[in-house]
């Protein structure tokens, strides 16, 4: 159905200026639900009448008004005749909201512009094609590369069934993340460790390991503010051997233990176990990110050491890199960056740099696997 709609919309070379500008507008709106509306998309919408703005909205949260929603209802009676830009094709399904492709098409909506379609292949161009049946102009898609990377994750769910997934290392300029006894904290300055916490805030899970828990006895909280939604949080732990007075279980939240389904648990460990299949002696990896979007969760962040943050990286696992870089040395009996078997010139892994910019005193890194390797 989606090529069908795709055939029959103006295409997006036709976009004016003015299209462009408010797509682009609606693409910040969208923005504000970074952190807030998880599992959903983050979307955004803008209706423009007479080439003046006359509504706006976004997805805030999930199971509240979307996009279309919250734009119509800020525009009131001057929805009519309008044009509404949102950077995803409207709905078409009666989830814990109605559809928005009717309540624009009830609103008298003339003209949708279009970011993207829905990346669910079960619902793509349903939506638009409701829109086209009763009249409404189609245009798009619109800055399409920028409406995709709002959603990494909630598009490779839908697309591949697996969550995007983040590495989160902060190492010394001299590539170390931890002192030999495991001692990490802290290798990086306070404004560096503030930037984490946005990373965290927008994710729909933290990963970390069991290692890290025994040495550091992290939190894994978002503090950002009163109201912060907090992430799932998974400590990766085969043999069950976490700590129960471990703080992470202290906090705000829910946090569960990934171990092997053969691991001993006491019958009064009344914490929450994920029981997954063995891959070379460790928890299996593609079952625990298999288990992770059977949980709805579009965006993974994995703060971890170097052991489990190699396995991540072996098994072709990760999406994007972010290292935060500290400018001090901490020596070559220090921990590495990652472990991983690579003994040749030959077996290295290329990487795309994407971004570096710096963060107080430190430097954050933000790299992507090279896809042509």
């Amino acid at each position: 159905m989606s090529s069908e709609i795709l055939a029959n919309s103006a295409p997006s070379l036709s976009a004016t200026k003015a299209d462009r500008d408010f797509m682009q507008q609606a693409i910040a709106l969208a923005k504000h639900g970074l952190n807030s509306c998880a599992p959903n998309p983050r979307v955004g919408c803008v209706l423009v009448r007479d080439g003046a703005v006359v509504g706006r909205g976004w997805h805030q949260r999930a199971g509240e008004a979307h996009a279309e929603i919250n734009a119509l209802a800020d525009a009131g009676d001057n929805a009519r005749t309008a044009t509404a830009y949102v950077t995803l094709e409207p709905c078409s399904h009666q989830g814990r909201t109605g559809p928005c492709a009717d309540a624009l098409i009830a609103a008298g909506i003339s003209r949708v512009v279009y970011g993207m379609l829905d990346p669910n292949p079960e619902v793509s161009g349903a939506g638009l094609a409701k829109l086209k049946q009763a009249g409404v102009e189609l245009l798009g898609p619109l800055l399409e590369d920028e409406a995709r990377a709002l959603n990494p994750g909630f598009i490779k769910r839908m697309e591949l069934g697996q969550p995007y997934i983040r590495i989160k290392s902060a190492m010394s300029l001299d590539g170390r993340t931890a002192m030999a006894s495991g001692e990490s904290k802290w290798i990086t300055a306070p404004a560096a460790r503030e930037d984490v916490q946005k990373l965290r805030a927008r994710s729909c899970a933290l990963i970390t390991g069991v290692g890290s828990v025994v040495h550091d006895d992290p939190s894994l909280t978002v503090r950002l503010g009163d109201d912060d939604r907090q992430p799932l949080r998974v400590i990766v732990d085969s043999s069950a051997r976490c700590p129960r007075r471990a703080q992470i279980f202290e906090k705000q939240g829910r946090t569960v233990i990934a171990c092997l389904e053969s691991a001993e648990i006491a019958a009064d460990d009344e914490r929450e176990f994920w029981r997954l299949p063995e891959r070379d002696g460790k928890v299996d990896l593609h079952a625990l990110v298999k288990r992770l979007a059977a949980e709805n969760c579009n965006e993974i962040l994995v703060e971890t050491g170097a052991e489990l943050a190699g396995a991540f990286v072996g098994e072709a696992l990760v999406d994007e890199f972010i290292v935060y870089i500290a400018p001090k040395f901490m020596g070559s009996h220090a921990r590495p960056l990652f472990e991983l078997p690579i003994s040749t010139m030959s077996g290295h892994l290329p990487l795309i740099i994407k971004d570096i910019r710096a963060v107080g005193y430190d430097w954050r890194v933000t790299a992507l696997p090279d896809p042509d390797s």
